[in-house]
């Protein structure tokens, strides 16, 4: 009998608990459900985003090895549109502005790059985009604002790249002391290994008297 009484004042301290807040706990587990649900549906559109986007970049990387402008373009255009947050946008993008820049069509191929550089989420291809800009825009005779993105910060794996071109702009502005100290800088930054690089280089830097 003392449990049974026992059990009986559990039950009803339990009862007035649940009268109380179950009306809460009902609500913070329906929020709970709720959101779960949400973040494993936006996984999955996530999921078929990126498949789809993948599948567009697919055809985007065929056309170009094609030299199917056309298709290029139309994949491009649909992954910039439809797709615009995933890398597969920023990539279809920089392989669109390189066909572009091949074909002799640095309007286009500015665009391109132009996009990478204010719309990509990855630092490190808007830092590539911004290389590429600037090399477009010393071949369209714009050295000024080539040597403005060249200035600008960007990632340490970057920097022989970015002083070699830099080095070319000042050529062009026939600022021949500062291009071989930009050169000398090319040469300070790059990869030990990578002796093609290095070799272009030094061609540059002699050409300038050393």
């Amino acid at each position: 009998m003392p449990y049974d009484l026992e059990e009986q004042e559990k039950l009803a301290e339990l009862k007035t608990w649940w009268e109380q807040y179950g009306t809460f706990v009902a609500g913070v587990l329906a929020v709970a459900a709720i959101a779960l649900a949400g973040w494993q549906g936006w996984r999955i559109w996530q999921d078929r985003q990126a498949q789809q986007a993948g599948g567009l970049y697919e055809a985007l990387l065929r056309a170009s090895q094609a030299g199917d402008a056309k298709a290029l373009r139309d994949a491009a255009g649909a992954l910039l549109e439809d797709y615009p947050g995933t890398l597969y946008a920023s990539l279809g993008a920089l392989t669109s502005a390189s066909f572009q820049f091949r074909r002799g069509d640095l309007k286009n191929a500015r665009a391109q790059l132009q996009w990478v550089l204010e719309r990509s989420p990855s630092a490190e291809l808007r830092d590539l985009a911004r290389l590429r800009l600037a090399a477009v825009l010393l071949d369209e005779g714009s050295p000024d604002e080539a040597l403005k993105l060249l200035d600008a910060p960007h990632a340490a794996p970057y920097a022989a790249q970015y002083a070699a071109l830099k080095g070319d702009v000042l050529v062009a502005k026939r600022q021949s002391a500062q291009a071989k100290a930009a050169y000398r800088l090319a040469l300070e930054k790059a990869d030990a290994r990578n002796d093609a690089f290095r070799a272009s280089v030094q061609m540059r830097l002699d050409a300038l008297g050393g």
